[in-house]
């Protein structure tokens, strides 16, 4: 097993740390836990999305016990970078991650594409495209973090 500390740390940021960033931590913790040690926070803190949590839990990842959290409670975290998940969080980025390499790759929030859903069926299929963009991300990493500008 690899030692934990020679893994990247990387940030998962986005607006309320209810879903993006939670299922990217969820995604890369299942399959890029060997090289990246993954967090999430938000600008602020909106508790988990319970479609969030469903849609990920179909694909064996259980995010229902996360906390939502801000970059205040991670603090003593030394990140090597911060991806930002939409544009809020790129936009109020916190002054305390202004010196770590950012990287911006943005999603939808499921719920706007939801919207118009006649039933939860439909609904979820939002949370469910949003999870597999989520996860075709993470499957880049961390080679997309490297070459990045």
């Amino acid at each position: 097993m690899e030692d934990k500390d020679k893994r990247m740390k990387g940030l998962f940021l986005c607006s309320g740390n209810s879903c993006r960033s939670q299922m990217a931590e969820g995604w890369t913790k299942k399959l890029k836990g060997d090289v990246i040690d993954a967090y999430s926070a938000g600008i602020e803190k909106h508790g988990i999305d319970a479609s969030a949590a469903a849609v990920m839990k179909e694909v064996g990842i259980d995010i229902s016990g996360n906390r939502s959290k801000t970059v205040e409670d991670l603090q003593g975290i030394d990140f090597d970078y911060v991806i930002t998940l939409c544009g809020y969080a790129s936009e109020n980025l916190p002054a305390e991650l202004g010196q770590i390499k950012r990287v911006h790759r943005r999603f939808v929030h499921p719920m706007r594409l939801a919207l118009g859903a006649e039933n939860q069926d439909e609904e979820l299929e939002a949370y469910r495209k949003i999870r597999d963009e989520i996860r075709e991300f993470v499957a880049s990493l961390p080679e997309y973090l490297l070459n990045a500008r």
